[in-house]
């Protein structure tokens, strides 16, 4: 790379994981052969798990934070959340592109900082909302028209793991950002409720958005569920889509076009229904996604962005108004809660 940070002509960008955890490990196997980049190693507080997660992909581990950013044009902080900031920041500082992992950072304060960073060091900034890539949207985007209403259910059964945040930044953030970038219209008001079930921290939520121009959106978040759900009803003009974000499929259901207006006098619907069911009215097209690993697709696109031809797919800006509307509706919750315990 260049004093000035853009990189020679036909070279692959370096890249460097830190953080090789439950999630970090999957960014450094998917790096470690992705074509047009380099992994050039990670870093772990853990250094065990870090050359563990190095040997698994022929890559180093690093001693050090600084040893590793000398070493890369790109990182990906896979880090706790508290860490965020400190790792951007010196990222940023030393020069090297940015890739921060869900939530951008623990509050609004903080992600303004690592914004400012990227800003001065003319620096990319993108934010891991995976949800973004995932294949059933990608396949749905030609069928999105000016949603209206939107439904998300979120569900997970209990595990050990990101206690310490509420389900809101846990899980319900994944959904505030897609439902931003299918609506695309400023949010105007939110309702929410939620309550603490096994951990001190609110484990089950819901939360209701309404945006300029009339769209609503209503998310489902829960940690304590029986079963794993993650499912987009959006419900528009043009039709309803209905998709399984977990198996990476849906369908597109929308009136036939050989229909007769239903304004009409002579349209008989029961008629059409006893000739031929429910089918008679509404055409089904199914979607599916092409089967590419949503991680695989969201490092590809930071990879470009990396390289200069294409700009980030979640702008470090983006990261910061999810954040923001996600910590909105955990203060609304958490006023919830209260009222409920003083009841």
């Amino acid at each position: 790379m260049r004093a000035d940070g853009a990189l020679r002509p036909g070279d692959d960008p370096v890249f460097g994981v830190v953080g090789v955890g439950s999630l970090g490990r999957h960014h450094a196997r998917i790096l470690a052969d992705l074509p047009g980049a380099l992994l050039a190693g990670v870093f772990d507080l853990d250094p065990d798990r870090a050359a563990a997660v190095a040997g698994e992909h022929g890559t180093r581990a690093f001693a050090g934070l600084p040893a590793l950013l000398d070493a890369v044009d790109a990182v990906v902080v896979a880090t706790p959340t508290s860490s965020h900031e400190e790792v951007a920041l010196a990222a940023l500082v030393g020069g090297v592109h940015v890739f921060v992992e869900k939530p951008i950072a623990p509050s609004l304060e903080a992600a303004d900082r690592i914004l400012d960073a990227a800003e001065r060091a003319d620096r990319v900034v993108q934010i891991g909302h995976v949800e973004r890539f995932n294949g059933a949207l990608r396949a749905a985007r030609e069928y999105l028209d000016t949603p209206l209403f939107i439904e998300s259910h979120r569900l997970a059964p209990f595990v050990p793991r990101s206690t310490d945040v509420a389900v809101v930044l846990d899980l319900m953030i994944h959904d505030v950002d897609l439902v931003r970038a299918l609506v695309e219209r400023p949010i105007h008001s939110i309702a929410a409720t939620g309550v603490p079930v096994i951990t001190p921290t609110v484990d089950i939520a819901n939360a209701r958005l309404e945006f300029e121009g009339g769209a609503v959106a209503n998310l489902t978040a829960s940690r304590v569920s029986l079963e794993r759900m993650r499912k987009l009803r959006v419900f528009q003009r043009s039709g309803y889509l209905s998709l399984d974000l977990a198996a990476g499929r849906g369908e597109f259901l929308r009136l036939r076009e050989t229909l007769p207006a239903f304004g009409g006098q002579d349209v008989d619907l029961a008629a059409l229904l006893d000739a031929g069911g429910y089918e008679t009215l509404i055409e089904r097209i199914p979607i599916e996604g092409d089967g590419a690993e949503p991680l695989y697709k969201e490092l590809e696109s930071f990879r470009d962005a990396v390289a200069g031809t294409a700009p980030p797919a979640v702008s470090g800006q983006d990261g910061r108004d999810a954040l923001a509307v996600t910590l909105e509706i955990e203060k609304l919750i958490q006023a919830h809660v209260a009222d409920t315990r003083s009841a």
